[in-house]
């Protein structure tokens, strides 16, 4: 894929979503101008555009980087590669071979797609699928094109003045694969030497500035530079490092590689056999990368602005705002207190990693007449399915129809704006994530309770200390994706006799690795189960940033029932219910919440999510899932509309679950609390809509005043 410019006038990002007062961010910014951009701070308060709701709410901050700054567009270039420097040591001018092992995925694209470029010297394939080698103005093609998913071995040679191709079929499991040994070449005159270049590269070449093009989508495995004696001259091992963005050379030279758009790795390689499911036990298995023409973790923008934060600038949602002419922009970030201090008695916990996940999600059911909805509230204007050129996310597939299981927030992420809308039908505004949790901010501001801003990566990086001196936490609509580190921190905080407010649903679900090298990148591996946009392949179920097995936090034996009560349970389209109240002793644990209500009352017949604060994701109690003993349900959801299913992890055959509860059962919302002893208290919604169910009538409802009585008593 060449090198893009944008098709959005004014676009930006910033280096980090988490960051500190007396911190640096970098403001990184393409606006096509001509005129300067203006950009200037705010405070986000809320963030739905609905004219129904709160509308977005911002309030003005003084920022030493306010100002007009020039316009300049910033490319990017998606397309995962290798780039490997020094390379002039590999002179083939006297002859030699480059070879490899590959595994397209798209070998008749339309388009050619280099495995291995050094200089003029080129093997790839063609648009139709058919292996060429290039030397200069030479060039011969095998007249055979290759098939897609099988391995091959392929070899460019030079030799007795002939540039010569092949291929040979590598055993495979397929039936309609090749038969093992099968094989094509063609050869031609050479008519030129090979002269040595400076730099090689895998899966893409180097046109004249500098920019890969021609990307390969597919595997490669094992590729080599030989003299003409047929000695080793480089050979890259895959299976080397694969946590890591380098690529080793084992040849004598070092030639060392540097990985560019983090293709994927910890893939089975030619070897794979099913003997082996981690790559960590035998790497030779394991010795592939996956490349993708359409790649890209990190935009790498220059800084247009970098800032100092004030080491007095109060916690909050910050955004930074831009404007040139009619087009604008905006980049969140958000703000903590510094390091081992605190302005409140409340942390809220903002879901970055969520946030990143879902970063760009072009939704498959996106139909165009949402835009009408869209244009008429004012509502953030670009869709990634409208521009998937931007990098898509995990909940969607590459070109090649393999799943995305990298994600990152170091490039634009629509989905990130104040004001976009994710649903453009139902009842409501159709936010989730950030927008969506300002519906929460809001209701902090409104009722006037202090909090301070603790993100995700906070709690991954320092762990339980990070919430020293909170009385109580509370998360936002879907705090999904966590690492270990973050559900320990989680766990001790409650433990230690934290107060913990789970106001979502299917939080806690699914395990993601960091990048130790590549900040923000983060990596997920849907393995075995849980609802997701696709599957991991057999044999890569681990992760390749760390080697942990990745997938659902209940196949890891942590289910989300053993931190807050409740995981889980069904889905269905952005529509919600109301709650109805339990029958609840005075005497239970949490009885005081239900204050003023009666059993069988509705609760939450409303709200800006889905019309209800029931709905679209719940989480039930299940004491085989590590649900406490004298957990009191105090709600739960009236009824699934139609669309809700019962979740696949809890089914064992099309009539019979996991608990054995009817499969239309675990269709519900279960609201509860329970007592943790050494003084800790959960209480737990079991909804992604019911947030949205706080703003209605000025945030004085029912939803909200229950809300109220309980951050009254956690923060006491």
């Amino acid at each position: 894929m060449a090198r893009q410019d944008g098709r959005i006038p004014l676009l930006g990002y910033a280096d980090r979503l988490t960051v500190r007062p007396g911190e640096e961010i970098g403001f990184k910014v393409s606006s096509h101008g001509p005129a300067p951009f203006d950009a200037w701070l705010t405070r986000s308060i809320t963030a739905d555009p609905n004219p129904d709701g709160p509308g977005v709410v911002e309030e003005p901050v003084a920022a030493s980087f306010a100002g007009r700054y020039p316009s300049r567009v910033q490319p990017f270039n998606p397309g995962s590669h290798i780039v490997v420097e020094g390379a002039g040591a590999l002179d083939l001018s006297r002859g030699g071979s480059v070879e490899a092992r590959i595994w397209p995925t798209l070998p008749a694209d339309g388009r050619e797609q280099v495995v291995i470029a050094l200089g003029r010297l080129v093997l790839m394939l063609d648009g139709s699928g058919r292996l060429v080698g290039r030397s200069g103005e030479a060039a011969a093609t095998v007249s055979e094109p290759l098939k897609a998913e099988r391995w091959y071995r392929i070899c460019l040679d030079l030799a007795d003045g002939r540039l010569s191709v092949s291929w040979e079929a590598l055993p495979h499991g397929r039936a309609d694969a090749p038969r093992p040994g099968a094989r094509g070449e063609a050869s031609v005159p050479a008519t030129e030497t090979v002269s040595p270049a400076a730099v090689l590269t895998i899966a893409a070449r180097l046109d004249a500035d500098g920019a890969a093009i021609d990307h390969f989508d597919g595997r490669i495995e094992a590729p080599a530079v030989r003299d003409g004696g047929g000695n080793t001259l480089a050979t890259w091992d895959f299976a080397r490092r694969i946590e890591s963005l380098a690529v080793e050379d084992a040849g004598p030279r070092g030639l060392h590689g540097q990985i560019v758009n983090l293709p994927t790795r910890g893939v089975a390689g030619s070897l794979w056999d099913g003997t082996v499911f981690r790559w960590c036990e035998k790497p030779a298995h394991y010795a592939a990368i996956h490349f993708h023409s359409d790649e890209i973790v990190d935009f790498g923008w220059d800084d247009d602005i970098r800032w100092t934060l004030p080491t007095d600038l109060p916690t909050g949602i910050y955004v930074c705002r831009l404007k040139c002419g009619e087009a604008e922009d905006a980049i969140p970030f958000f703000v903590p207190p510094p390091k081992g201090t605190r302005t409140a008695d409340l942390a809220v916990l903002v879901s970055t990693f969520t946030y990143s996940v879902y970063g760009n999600h072009a939704r498959p059911d996106f139909a165009p007449f949402w835009r009408d909805r869209f244009r008429d509230w004012g509502a953030y204007p670009y869709n990634p399915a409208d521009y998937p050129e931007y990098g898509l996310s995990t909940y969607n597939r590459h070109r090649d129809g393999s799943g995305i299981c990298h994600a990152s927030h170091r490039r634009p992420l629509f989905t990130l704006k104040p004001g976009y809308a994710t649903f453009g039908y139902g009842e409501g505004s159709g936010l989730r994530h950030f927008p969506a949790d300002s519906h929460l901010i809001g209701w902090l501001h409104a009722k006037g309770i202090p909090y301070d801003i603790v993100t995700d990566e906070i709690l991954d990086e320092e762990g339980a200390a990070a919430l020293d001196g909170y009385k109580m936490l509370t998360t936002g609509s879907h705090p999904e994706y966590h690492t270990a580190n973050t559900l320990d921190a989680l766990t001790g905080f409650r433990n230690a006799g934290g107060k913990l407010a789970y106001l979502g649903g299917n939080g806690f679900y699914w395990k993601i690795a960091r990048h130790e090298e590549l900040p923000g990148a983060i990596e997920v591996r849907r393995a075995e189960g849980g609802i997701r946009a696709w599957d991991a392949r057999p044999g890569e179920y681990y992760h390749a940033f760390d080697g942990g097995h990745g997938g659902l936090w209940r196949r890891q034996g942590r289910a989300p029932q053993l931190l807050v009560g409740i995981g889980f349970s069904a889905q269905g389209q952005f529509e919600a219910d109301a709650y109805r109240v339990e029958e609840v002793a005075g005497d239970a644990p949490g009885a005081w919440i239900l204050e003023g209500l009666e059993a069988g009352q509705l609760l939450g017949d409303f709200g800006l999510s889905g019309g209800g604060a029931a709905g679209f994701e719940l989480d039930r109690v299940d004491p085989m899932l590590g649900s406490p003993e004298g957990i009191t349900v105090l709600a739960r959801s009236a009824g699934a509309p139609e669309s809700f299913v019962t979740v696949p992890e809890e089914m064992l055959t099309h009539i019979t679950t996991v608990n054995g509860e009817p499969p239309e059962a675990l269709k519900r919302a279960d609201m509860v609390y329970f007592d943790v002893p050494g003084g800790g208290a959960v209480f737990a919604t079991g909804s992604i809509t019911f947030c949205g169910s706080l703003p209605p009538d000025g945030y004085d409802n029912p939803v909200s005043r229950l809300l109220e009585r309980v951050f009254r008593r956690f923060l006491a």
